[in-house]
């Protein structure tokens, strides 16, 4: 009888041992760790093509030793951006296996038609890879799964998030910068009327001061609007680049609003035109030649402001106090 007991207990082991090797999760699985692209070498890249799982995408092409958008007319990317990611993607390796059945795509995210992001490369030769980042199970761990093959792989290399379809991502984002300091006179245009502003001699605390033509005497300027205008427009940031050329649906034909900066050694004007479908708004700088979608914070108070904004209200007179009742009253 003792002699059963050991045998079925050596079973029961046995069967806990298999079921362990059948069931434990492939996540632990070690592969031969190779590099996913052994001949891939980051200058013979000539582009990189990146899609969401929302369908948006972005390609930067390479032009000499300069990266660009050239779905905005060549706009210039910032080259060490777009080779960090090269790099990453060429230090990805094959060491951390998750997978070899093509059942899992879909839930690890990395399926042709469901993943988080899509990174298509393209060499010199014309030789192409298409790569697909997924879901992250944890910190510093993204799936991917190279087009092609079933396996799919685990890296601390790249995240989706460093491949964002966002131009903002890829760019310098700055469209205009003028020396707010250095301004002697600013212009504003909208469909409320022209607005003049001319900076005066500082004051006794050195502080900014400016006037607008066209003050009666009872009048005074609102010197925190007209900061608050300067502020948004002297430093102005786009949320992407459109392209050079002018179409028809960017409404500068008929600008909405328009200011002009004027220092002593520069003039900048600036141009509103229509409101896009991601209610970002058209702008077009005198200084460069592109135009750009800029945030619609940045430039509502150049189409909204009228006159009486940039009027300071009279100071709320005090109230004269009551007279204290006498005793017997």
């Amino acid at each position: 009888m003792k002699r059963i007991h050991q045998i079925l207990t050596g079973l029961l082991v046995l069967q806990i041992v298999v079921s362990i090797a059948v069931f434990w999760p492939r996540g632990s699985a070690v592969a031969e760790k190779k590099p996913l692209f052994p001949d891939l070498k980051v200058e013979d890249v000539v582009a990189l093509t990146i899609t969401d799982s929302e369908g948006k995408h972005i390609t930067l092409r390479r032009f000499g030793e300069e990266w660009m958008l050239p779905e905005a007319d060549d706009y210039p990317a910032t080259s060490s951006k777009v080779t960090s990611v090269l790099e990453k993607i060429a230090r990805i390796t094959t060491g951390r296996l998750v997978t070899r059945t093509e059942a899992s795509h879909k839930r690890l995210k990395v399926a042709a038609d469901e993943f988080i992001s899509r990174i298509e490369i393209e060499k010199a030769d014309g030789t192409r890879y298409t790569l697909y980042l997924g879901s992250s199970p944890r910190y510093g761990a993204t799936h991917f799964r190279l087009e092609g093959q079933n396996e799919t792989y685990l890296t601390g290399e790249l995240s989706a998030w460093e491949t964002t379809t966002s131009a903002a991502s890829w760019i310098d984002t700055t469209y205009v910068n003028v020396i707010r300091t250095e301004l002697v006179t600013v212009t504003l245009k909208n469909a409320h009327g022209t607005f003049v502003f001319t900076k005066l001699e500082p004051g006794e605390g050195g502080e900014e001061r400016w006037t607008m033509a066209g003050l009666r005497a009872d009048e005074s300027l609102a010197q925190d609007k007209l900061n608050t205008l300067l502020q948004r427009t002297t430093l102005l940031n786009m949320v992407r680049p459109l392209g050079k050329e002018a179409q028809p649906e960017y409404g500068m034909d008929a600008p909405s609003a328009e200011i002009t900066l004027e220092t002593a050694d520069q003039t900048v004007t600036l141009q509103v035109g229509a409101q896009l479908e991601d209610q970002n708004y058209v702008v077009k700088a005198s200084t460069s030649p592109y135009y750009v979608a800029i945030s619609k914070y940045n430039v509502e108070l150049l189409l909204d402001s009228d006159r009486d904004d940039f009027i300071q209200p009279p100071p709320t007179p005090t109230p004269t106090p009551l007279p204290t009742p006498s005793a017997g009253e």
